[in-house]
């Protein structure tokens, strides 16, 4: 029997984030947390004969949420851009996630051609001892894996 190695565990706080605007690429060492998700969508298939409605795959969504420390006006320039002239704008982001001394490696991840739903505008509590930070959620069309975690068999 083989059992998970507690070294090959994988820490958020090791991973690297980095986003790509056009020919500009800016690591997010401000960033506190990702999470980006891949929703399969589905139709109904109805078969005579079954009791049941099976169904099929027919393309898929990407959404995700960026959390940042409150340290940074890159998007909401963006944002700013967009509400002066209209023209949307588009970004990669890439996240890497390597623990040192794992047998796991390291996952490259890039989520292509993400857009922001939100900002915050301008953002101030007075009354609140924690950091500011901002929660952007996005969508994002392209998805591609660079590197792989290897194959870990346990002791």
């Amino acid at each position: 029997m083989s059992y998970f190695m507690e070294k090959d565990a994988i820490s958020g706080k090791h991973a690297r984030a980095y986003v790509k605007i056009g020919d500009r690429r800016e690591e997010l060492f401000y960033a506190k947390s990702l999470e980006a998700t891949i929703e399969k969508n589905k139709v109904d298939v109805p078969v005579l004969g079954k009791t049941n409605t099976p169904q099929r795959s027919a393309g898929w969504n990407g959404t995700g949420t960026l959390t940042v420390y409150y340290v940074t006006s890159v998007f909401r320039e963006l944002m700013s851009e967009y509400i002066k002239t209209g023209k949307d704008f588009w970004f990669d982001l890439i996240v890497m996630n390597e623990q040192p001394g794992s047998s796991t490696g390291k996952q490259t991840v890039v989520l292509e051609n993400c857009n922001i739903d939100s900002v915050i505008a301008a953002r101030f509590d007075a009354s609140s001892d924690d950091m500011l930070e901002e929660e952007m959620p996005f969508t994002f069309n392209g998805y591609q894996i660079q590197d792989t975690f290897n194959t870990i068999t346990g002791a």
